[in-house]
């Protein structure tokens, strides 16, 4: 494949003001895209936002008729709602499209990617895909974990994400910050996020005036997790809860295996599959040992005793640290 200096070398960021956003330029920045033309768009509201790209002020644009000309690689880290509206823009512009977003996962054309997938599934790397779907760190997780149990006699897998406040961006970020002030200060709180206390609590839906609705999170989850596995593979069961905590997706998984599994060779698939397996004398993974980490930490398989053949898993990933770098680690694939 021509180098990125006998083409186009601009890399367009849609959706440069989220978090995902923010942090795949960060990575994109100390990788071999580093001296890169990045283009920084992003929703009417976001535009104007100043920020900096390769070491330089930069502003994010709002999207506009030749946005995405001339672009080599065009990265949606915004809402899928915004993926959508723009997709067909970057698509004529002809530049390779990976989606962090979850908005075009499943649709013809769109091949779901991360890495020890290709493997996983036997196949070889589609490096002639125009477009690409990154999946969350949530659907990684789920789809690896389907995958590795698969290859032991994989009956059923039920799974229930921790979803995170920094999944609603800064905004969530911040209610969560100001409710848990107010009410160690015994003052009413403010909740125009989610319109529910998020501090101190564990909810499996937003009050009804929120933006952000966790059945709709669910429902990007399990597509994002069929595309990944395709139709071949049994789908897992996945819900959605939210955790008060400000990053890092968390998930417990129960897992019916034939009978005789065996654990070395549980946590060996695993270990193929992509996981970190902690050790025993360890703390067991959470959102504060995988904050930072590209990969997703996963505590030894324990057997539910309730049943032969039952299992228990725990484990966890940075819910924004593990998708960006994952799409990084595409685009250098495609270069």
């Amino acid at each position: 494949m021509p180098s990125l200096e006998r083409e186009s070398n601009r890399i367009v960021i849609a959706g440069a003001s989220s978090l995902l956003g923010a942090e795949l330029k960060s990575l994109l920045e100390e990788s071999r895209f580093a001296a890169a033309d990045f283009r920084l768009l992003d929703e009417e509201l976001a535009a104007g936002t100043l920020t900096e790209a390769g070491g330089e002020p930069a502003v994010i644009q709002p999207v506009e008729e030749g946005s995405f000309e001339r672009a080599r690689f065009v990265f949606f880290t915004g809402s899928g709602e915004f993926t959508r509206r723009n997709v067909v823009g970057a698509r004529r512009g002809g530049a390779k499209i990976i989606d962090l977003s979850g908005g075009i996962a499943g649709e013809a054309g769109t091949v779901a990617w991360f890495p020890k997938l290709d493997a996983l599934l036997g196949r070889e790397f589609p490096g002639g895909a125009a477009a690409y779907a990154v999946p969350s760190a949530a659907a990684t997780a789920a789809a690896a974990l389907t995958l590795a149990l698969s290859k032991n006699g994989l009956r059923k897998l039920t799974i229930i994400l921790f979803q995170p406040v920094s999944e609603a961006g800064r905004a969530g970020i911040e209610e969560l910050e100001s409710q848990t002030g107010e009410l160690l200060s015994f003052q009413n709180i403010g909740q125009p996020v989610f319109d529910a206390q998020v501090a101190f609590n564990m909810l499996d839906r937003f009050g009804p005036e929120s933006a952000q609705k966790l059945g709709a999170i669910r429902e990007r989850w399990r597509a994002e997790t069929r595309a990944c596995l395709g139709e071949n593979v049994a789908q897992p069961s996945i819900q959605a809860v939210h955790a008060p905590v400000f990053y890092g997706t968390a998930f417990a998984a129960w897992a019916e295996l034939e009978t005789g599994a065996n654990s070395a060779k549980i946590a060996e698939d695993c270990r193929s599959a992509g996981f970190v397996l902690t050790d025993e004398s360890d703390a067991g993974p959470s959102n504060v040992s995988a904050a930072g980490e590209k990969s997703i930490q996963l505590a030894r398989p324990e057997v539910d005793p309730s049943e032969p053949g039952h299992w228990w898993f725990w484990g966890a990933a940075d819910n924004i640290r593990l998708p960006a770098a994952n799409a990084v680690k595409l685009a250098e694939m495609l270069t």
